[in-house]
């Protein structure tokens, strides 16, 4: 989906220093015309979702020692809104898929990337949430909105090899494209003013200016950027095939998360700074 086509919740909150005080902003992924209905679920028993405790903020392992993270508190708040059983459990990220065919759960809640592989195994939900790229600038430098003009000559970061390299490089082709081996070493040579901008990750870059190591210096500018083509469609619920009902049920309760404001509760509360 096209982000011209989504509609943004906004909430005013200040980040990353005087400058580049930003908003909050909320996506909505679902199509209001596109209404899920819930289907037939008597004689559901326990459905068991299975995540992984170590990918914050999506899913973790809270101070009680049980599983949390937006998409674990999402799985929550979509069964008691379908008022079903679910129970959750942690396990490695790489045995996720074979446990969900093999039986061993029900429900995948965990960023695992809707790909033409994951589909032609597994059936899952629309997005509940995306990947957009982002770019970053120092808060002090006054840097403007970035578009294929204004970033004529201006040194951009990239981490070599990856999607954003190959975005950047495709729109934005007067930018003086600087590679890095990874997103660390270029928020590190963004924060010392030795380029002008970051382009990569929204995710990484949100935690990184939220976090200690970029001090206050940073910030998001411009976008998002959502071209599936590059970035991916996001990441739903993932759920057996001959479990479409689930899929069906699932999908009705993420829209009516959003539509009643529960998504964007807890949007706000593991995103102080938005990937969007």
């Amino acid at each position: 989906m096209n982000f011209s086509r989504m509609l943004c919740a906004l909430a005013l909150v200040g980040l990353a220093g005087p400058g580049l005080a930003q908003e909050v902003a909320i996506p909505n992924l679902w199509d209001p015309r596109a209404r899920q209905e819930r289907p037939d679920l008597s004689g559901l028993r326990t459905v068991r979702f299975l995540t992984e405790d170590d990918f914050p903020p999506l899913h973790f392992t809270g101070p009680d020692g049980a599983p949390t993270g937006f998409a674990v508190e999402l799985a929550r708040a979509a069964c008691e809104r379908l008022s079903i059983a679910c129970t959750i459990q942690a396990r490695r990220f790489d045995t996720l898929a074979d446990a969900l065919a093999e039986g061993r759960g029900d429900v995948i809640a965990a960023a695992m990337p809707i790909m033409t592989a994951l589909r032609s195994r597994f059936s899952v939900t629309l997005p509940y949430f995306r990947f957009p790229g982002r770019f970053a600038a120092r808060a002090d430098k006054g840097q403007p909105v970035p578009d294929p003009r204004s970033l004529d000559g201006r040194s951009v970061a990239v981490v070599l090899g990856t999607a954003h390299e190959a975005y950047l490089r495709t729109f934005f082709t007067r930018a003086a494209v600087r590679g890095f081996p990874d997103l660390a070493a270029a928020q590190a040579s963004l924060r010392r003013g030795e380029i002008d901008y970051v382009f990569g990750d929204g995710l990484g870059l949100a935690l990184w200016i939220g976090g200690t190591d970029a001090a206050g210096c940073c910030g998001l500018i411009g976008g998002p950027y959502l071209e599936s083509r590059f970035f991916g469609e996001g990441i739903g619920f993932v759920v057996r095939k001959e479990d479409e009902n689930l899929r069906r049920a699932f999908d009705h309760a993420l829209q009516r998360l959003w539509d009643e404001g529960k998504y964007a509760e807890l949007y706000l509360r593991f995103f102080p700074v938005s990937p969007f």
